[in-house]
């Protein structure tokens, strides 16, 4: 075979390779567009040449159709986001607040949130509606019952709250991270608070004083009662008196020492044995 010959077979084989790497190039390439993974803890939304499918798809691994067919992942774990809202109280005291909003996406609400809200409805949807929901419940409170009733304030918000965004997301909860009022109006909670534990103060030694005072007077009663009783007995019964004795006598007879002028000494006969 000529050289030119050799040079024609040479040619058509790495021609017919590198036909054959770009059809298997082309395979490959037309699988991995054809197939998707759906990660867990999301569902995907497909969507096909600008049109959204009616229905989601479960986590794992499809097949869709190549190129034209986009499968987007919506997240359906909670999730949560920070956010701040400027209250005013029912005395018109200014309130700043740091929230943190729990929320998740139900699987029911997947497609319309990405249709609707771009899969992402925080800003739009959640944002707005809890601090509408957060500034109706301050402003029917005092400010300083906002500070003492927190859990209340952040109970009653969320069950507005969850009234207002309505069954498209579910609200978990709400979290009052932080409250932060102005300087006058800390001033004045603080010197309130002050004055309370002082008068709490006052009234719990004021009752304890009465207390320890009608103790006295029931004890003066029962001892007065007492010693009346004890009179009127020994009036009504004089003998009761030599029965007391009697009842405390140990059964030896005392000896009385010394006469004349000056005391006499009372000893008992045990004490004095007669020498025989």
């Amino acid at each position: 075979m000529s050289m030119q010959g050799r040079f024609e077979v040479s040619s058509h084989r790495v021609a017919k390779f590198i036909a054959i790497a770009i059809a298997i190039f082309i395979l490959l390439i037309l699988g991995f567009a054809s197939t998707y993974i759906v990660e867990p803890g999301h569902r995907g939304v497909l969507v096909t040449m600008g049109k959204v499918s009616p229905g989601f798809r479960q986590e794992g691994f499809g097949f869709k159709s190549p190129f034209i067919t986009t499968v987007v992942p919506v997240s359906i774990r909670q999730q949560t986001r920070e956010m701040k809202a400027e209250c005013y109280s029912s005395d018109l005291q200014q309130i700043s607040m740091g929230l943190n909003v729990l929320y998740r996406i139900p699987e029911s609400s997947v497609v319309k949130i990405y249709q609707e809200y771009s899969g992402e409805p925080f800003e739009s949807l959640i944002y707005p509606r809890v601090s509408e929901a957060i500034k109706e419940v301050t402003a029917l409170q005092s400010a300083e019952m906002i500070v003492k009733k927190r859990e209340e304030i952040k109970t009653k918000a969320l069950a507005a709250a969850k009234l207002k965004v309505g069954s498209l997301l579910t609200l978990e909860d709400i979290v009052l991270a932080n409250m932060a009022l102005t300087k006058e109006l800390e001033q004045a909670i603080e010197a309130k608070m002050v004055q309370e534990q002082e008068a709490a103060k006052a009234k719990f030694i004021q009752q304890k004083t009465e207390i320890e005072a009608n103790t006295a007077v029931i004890r003066a009663k029962g001892e007065a009662e007492a010693i009346r009783i004890r009179g009127q007995a020994l009036k009504e019964t004089p003998n009761l008196i030599e029965l007391q004795i009697v009842e405390k006598w140990d059964g030896h007879s005392p000896l009385v020492v010394g006469g004349g002028k000056g005391a006499n000494i009372l000893l008992p006969l045990k004490d004095t044995a007669v020498t025989p």
